[in-house]
């Protein structure tokens, strides 16, 4: 019988992890449905961009007080995790607070842990305070209804519940050090739950131990609801930020790829020597591609699929959008959001039936408009804003590609500007050699 409490944490233990990977080898599988691209180029700078941006979150505290909190709150959610090595080790083997062997060091620990536990429930508090009380634009945009708005405040629900229950397991476990308990030998230092402490004054010690170990039991559970509950969150980026930024683009942001198949017909025009009616020699990939730019998920690369996962839904890229301030449709936030919509769905689809089947969907009309993809100024407003280098940009151009060149479904006022180019060899429509006659006048 002894043994059952520990039986219960290893299958609580492995049923959690084996589900959490479960859901990530998911996310990878989706992720790899991108096309390839090359970025395995420069891994100094990669490297360094990831802990410049991702671990130092510098492009957060562009905004001091939600950038500041935000630190708080990860660092030290992250940083208090590190006692769960100790509940797990206590939880298989039956001990308790393994490492008060290391003294003063347990000591200096478990009194970071408090500090940082209560800084973190303050930080969320102003945060839910933000969103709910305050009410931020950005977070009310309407893709933020239902779900996404739900999500946000349940994340933060979960942080302030696991900072309580891990001050009133202090708490009481101070109370039953001070009583000599089987097993509750005095170690850690308690800077803030002994304030908690005195609320549990003139308990029993069965009292104790039942408040202690629920807490206990509550947090180690709490956390691993809190892990997998990161597949069905945006909260995943707390783990994908790091790939996300390491994987980013180097190239200046005002910088567009180009299409090789359309490079070399180009190049080809250009050369006087060439054959008009030759086709490019190689592969498929230096030829003409099977479709032009983007109508569904399958069509963009693995790295915006990371991105779409990886996106946190904070609107900063919205919220400096210029085509979105000035009342357009467009929202970078939703175009993120609609593709890890699309992509979930096609992972179902596969889930579902072993490999894809035509669902008669695509994320062109049912999830993004192209009135939305026009909106889009292509300043990089929303590159520039997003913490964690998400480029909804590098989107928007390959679904206007495909809607150009596949569809030939460009607005009027463009069509008309290609047409000048390729007549005027300008814009505008006039006779090439009438070009330079205003230098006359």
């Amino acid at each position: 019988m002894q043994y059952i409490p520990n039986i219960l944490f290893i299958l609580a233990l492995a049923g959690g992890v084996g589900y959490f990977i479960k859901n990530i080898r998911k996310v990878i599988r989706n992720i790899r449905l991108g096309k390839d691209v090359e970025r395995s180029d420069n891994k100094g700078e990669r490297f360094k961009n990831m802990a410049r941006i991702a671990l130092g979150q510098s492009k957060m505290v562009r905004r001091p007080v939600a950038g500041i909190l935000h630190i708080v709150v990860y660092i030290g959610f992250i940083i208090i995790n590190i006692e769960v090595l100790e509940i797990i080790i206590d939880g298989v083997f039956g001990t308790h607070r393994i490492f008060a062997f290391l003294g003063g060091l347990y000591d200096f620990l478990i009194g970071s842990f408090e500090i940082l536990a209560l800084l973190v429930l303050i930080g969320v508090i102003v945060f839910w305070i933000r969103r709910n009380v305050i009410k931020l634009k950005r977070f009310w945009n309407p893709e933020m209804k239902g779900w996404p708005k739900n999500d946000g405040n349940l994340i933060l629900y979960f942080e302030m519940v696991l900072m309580t229950l891990f001050l009133v397991m202090n708490a009481t476990d101070l109370q039953l050090q001070a009583l000599g308990a089987d097993h509750y030998i005095k170690a850690g230092s308690y800077p803030i739950s002994q304030y908690i402490s005195p609320l549990f004054n003139g308990m029993s010690e069965t009292s104790l131990l039942i408040i202690e170990r629920t807490s206990w039991w509550l947090h180690i559970l709490g956390i691993l609801v809190f892990l997998n509950y990161l597949y069905f969150s945006k909260h995943l980026h707390i783990m994908l930020a790091f790939p996300n930024t390491y994987y980013g683009d180097l190239n200046p942001k005002g910088e567009l790829d180009n299409l090789k198949a359309v490079t070399n017909e180009v190049k080809m025009m250009m050369d006087p020597d060439a054959d008009p009616f030759a086709t490019p020699d190689g592969n498929q990939e230096e030829g003409e591609p099977e479709k032009f730019g983007a109508s569904d998920v399958m069509d963009l690369n693995w790295v915006q699929l990371l991105n779409s996962y990886t996106c946190t839904e904070c609107g900063r890229c919205t919220s400096e959008c210029p085509a979105s301030q000035t009342g357009k449709k467009l929202s970078p936030r939703k175009i993120m959001m609609d593709t890890r919509d699309r992509l979930k769905e096609v992972g179902d689809n596969i889930d579902k039936n072993g490999s894809f089947i035509e669902d008669g969907k695509q994320l062109l009309n049912d999830y993004i408009t192209p009135e939305e993809l026009w909106a889009c100024t292509s300043c990089n407003a929303c590159v520039e804003a997003c913490p964690v280098s998400i480029s909804p940009l590098s989107i928007i151009i390959d679904m206007r590609r495909y809607l150009v060149m596949e569809q030939s479904a460009a607005p009027s006022d463009l069509n008309n500007m290609m047409s000048n180019i390729e007549n005027n060899g300008a814009p505008w429509p006039f006779n090439q050699m009438d070009r330079l006659n205003w230098n006359n006048e």
